[in-house]
């Protein structure tokens, strides 16, 4: 079983963060990215995104809460063997996290190859 502490994730993430092409990121406002340790259902999801994408939303203004990613730590880690397919499944969750705030559906996702 890979061992990895809650600050080597958070360490992983933030690599994982800083690998995501700026275009990725360039409309999203307002977006806040988190760790949590498990989906509060105790389901095996690894990550989530809450909020109102993008096609969907008419403004963003004053007063509205931020949108959320939420990667969960002991979900991802229990998918893993190593390492390295960490670091490259946390970053195909935070990419399908980023493609749902634009909108595009699960079904497109896994077309894509980021399902």
């Amino acid at each position: 079983m890979l061992h990895i502490t809650p600050d080597q994730f958070e360490s992983l993430v933030a690599d994982a963060l800083d690998a995501v092409p700026e275009e990725a990121l360039e409309r999203l406002e307002n977006v806040v990215f988190l760790i949590e340790d498990r989906p509060e259902d105790g389901s095996d999801l690894l990550g989530m995104y809450e909020g109102i994408s993008l096609t969907e939303r008419s403004f963003y203004g004053y007063g509205n809460m931020p949108d959320r990613i939420v990667l969960f730590r002991e979900n991802l880690v229990a998918a893993c063997r190593d390492e390295e397919e960490l670091r490259r499944e946390i970053h195909i969750t935070l990419m399908h996290e980023i493609a749902h705030c634009y909108g595009i559906p699960e079904e497109r996702l896994h077309e894509l190859g980021w399902g």
